[in-house]
């Protein structure tokens, strides 16, 4: 069995190349990170191929003047080269498994060549996507930064002609399947978590503390900045990694009760460090495939606080390893906020019980392991 994997970026692909690798089953790793980045993950460059175009030209655009970017959005045209420098790259194999939105002539060439094509889609469907957020965007009267309409078209085109598409919970699963697609074109299971990379150290205050990454409007945050405000518990602090996006300032404005600490981006090998000082992790996002996170946080022994729409009913049962809330509800997060303040042996449990969870089916073998067996049978029912 020989693999080939397109994509623009990293997302979890390297994780899969890397468990391909060790099987010998990876054929190339196709992507546009350069390749002193991508071996870090284990990939040899001899299995790489860098289009690193792609990367010049996206990053360079970000740093552009934002009276730049409302006059053109690029998404479509970077897509395009992406993809249609792939398809030069490409070679017989057996399966061919491209990302959505930058795959549709990579997917078209490599049927050509007698492969499976399988479609990596690692959110929601794009049309439930596009609603929700939008949704979200006209409650709050913003403008919502929408996704090109011609990438939008492109992706429904690679849901049709894709063999299977490859998607990581049961809530994408669910959006789907409310569009028409056939359950049986669908792969659905769960990605993993190094856990190298994320381990518990001891905590060192008493301090209540909740974790949370993200910060925009999709990853709900404004709820949470809300609840936690509102609550305004003794004692307490709310951490947020990673970027802030500028819709959220006046909300952080709005909601900062002199407990909220936004310590912006941090490297990923240092993370563990972060999750170690909280108590709990919240994850109140309003659309996301499977947040990579919630495994992070889990392996650090946090339990979890996570909406319907985060993939963490795959990851963990309501009332064990933490709790699963609806989108949008301020009330259901004060309430399960407040119970763990109120209940810290509950809380300490939880989150082992949290950890255990990650460490006995969560790993990037056990993804591997999944995935692969699930590619033989692909393959063999040919």
């Amino acid at each position: 069995m020989q693999i080939i994997i397109s994509v623009p970026g990293r997302f979890h692909a390297f994780y899969l190349a890397n468990q391909l690798f060790k099987r010998e089953y990876l054929k190339k790793l196709i992507t546009s990170y350069p390749k002193f980045e991508t071996i870090k993950y284990g990939i040899p460059k001899d299995k790489i191929i860098s289009i690193i175009i792609k990367e010049i030209i996206n990053r360079g655009w970000r740093k552009l003047p934002v009276s730049v970017k409302n006059f053109y959005n690029p998404q479509y045209f970077i897509s395009e080269l992406y993809d249609k420098l792939v398809t030069q790259k490409l070679t017989s194999c057996d399966i061919f498994i491209g990302w959505a939105g930058f795959s549709l002539h990579s997917l078209r060439k490599a049927k050509e060549l007698g492969a499976i094509t399988i479609l990596e889609r690692g959110s929601s469907h794009m049309l439930y996507q596009q609603e929700i957020l939008n949704q979200e965007y006209e409650r709050f009267g913003l403008k919502n930064k929408k996704t090109h309409p011609r990438i939008i078209n492109k992706e429904l085109q690679e849901y049709k002609e894709a063999d299977y598409i490859s998607i990581p919970s049961q809530f994408v699963k669910k959006t789907f399947l409310e569009r028409g697609i056939p359950e049986n074109k669908l792969i659905h299971i769960p990605y993993g978590v190094d856990l190298n990379g994320f381990i518990k150290v001891p905590k060192t205050d008493d301090i209540f503390r909740i974790i949370t990454v993200g910060g925009n409007l999709q990853k709900g945050t404004h709820y949470l900045l809300q609840a936690f405000s509102e609550l305004n518990l003794p004692n307490s602090e709310l951490i947020g990694l990673g970027n802030l996006s500028d819709e959220m300032l006046p909300f952080l404005k709005k909601y900062d009760n002199g407990k909220i600490n936004w310590v912006g981006h941090k490297p990923q090998k240092e993370l563990y460090k972060y999750y170690s000082q909280g108590l709990i992790y919240i994850h109140s996002s309003i659309q996301e495939g499977i947040a990579l996170v919630q495994l992070q946080a889990m392996a650090c022994g946090l339990p979890l606080i996570c909406t319907t729409n985060t993939g963490g009913q795959d990851l963990i049962e309501d009332g064990k390893e933490g709790f699963i809330i609806p989108i949008r509800d301020v009330k259901a997060l004060k309430e399960k906020i407040l119970y763990f303040y109120e209940n810290p042996g509950k809380c300490r449990e939880m989150g082992q019980a949290a950890k255990r969870k990650v460490q006995q089916g969560f790993t990037w073998n056990d993804y591997g392991e999944k995935i692969i067996e699930k590619y033989k049978e692909i393959l063999n029912s040919k």
